[in-house]
């Protein structure tokens, strides 16, 4: 059974904002991935998340097994994306 995938409001701007062919990519990518999250995905340590590599970017996921939710809560370049996990303490165990 396949997964629904949520997106938060913030990794909607950040689609906007992008260029089309990188947004369509990243997209793309998160729809491959409904059927089967966690073979693709990997941990991250110290925070309650996923990460899903697309190209230069990483998008942080959360998975709900119970109501069989995928949800994209964070999308950014893969360089800038651990600074701002670390200075937001986002997500923290």
């Amino acid at each position: 059974m396949s997964y629904e995938i949520l997106w938060d409001d913030k990794v909607r701007d950040f689609l906007r904002k992008i260029h089309k062919d990188e947004s369509r990519r990243i997209i793309k990518k998160v729809n491959s991935i409904v059927d089967d999250p966690r073979h693709y995905l990997e941990t991250l340590v110290d925070i309650r998340s996923y990460k899903l590599r697309i190209g230069d970017f990483l998008a942080l996921i959360d998975i709900d097994d119970l109501k069989k939710s995928i949800s994209v809560v964070l999308i950014g370049h893969r360089k800038e994306i651990y600074k701002y996990i670390q200075r937001s303490g986002f997500n923290k165990k």
